[in-house]
């Protein structure tokens, strides 16, 4: 069953979300707690598997990284043999940074950061290599507008 969230605990992941790297002193008076009570809560976010992760957002165009693809992928194939080895192959591709099964026109989103159109193309011949895939579209971002925002809660 879900822990159930209260808005102290909101105000916690919104903090963290703003900025994982605080100190717990720095989070607890932003949030209006202990130190005590707010790694009580942190525990128990983490606990609850409500917390994934913490990592930290890299400037991509200062890593050489500055091209994103959003990849459409429409497939004949639904069987979970299939599925499953797609899965795999997609996921040892270190440049798909986000994959999503979808509905509608096309099965699959994949989202790819990439040094350029090049490289771009290495990775898309090694994701058609081994699977067989009806249709495969690329759509390349020519700005991010909004990226990596903060999930909306309470």
């Amino acid at each position: 069953m879900p822990r159930h969230l209260d808005q102290t605990d909101y105000r916690i992941l919104r903090e963290l979300q703003r900025d994982s790297s605080q100190s717990q002193r720095a989070l607890s008076e932003r949030v209006g707690l202990s130190q005590n009570a707010c790694w009580r809560r942190l525990k128990a976010l983490d606990a609850a598997g409500i917390i994934v992760n913490h990592t930290v957002t890299l400037d991509r165009n200062q890593l050489d990284a500055g091209l994103v693809v959003f990849v459409m992928v429409k497939t004949r194939h639904h069987s979970a043999d299939w599925l499953k080895q797609f899965r795999k192959h997609v996921s040892s591709i270190p440049d798909v940074i986000d994959f999503y099964r979808i509905g509608g026109e096309y099965d699959y989103l994949l989202k790819i950061i990439t040094r350029d159109m090049n490289s771009y193309d290495e990775v898309y011949k090694r994701l058609i290599e081994e699977i067989e895939l009806e249709t495969v579209t690329s759509y390349f971002a020519m700005e991010a507008i909004e990226e990596q925002r903060p999930i909306p809660m309470g």
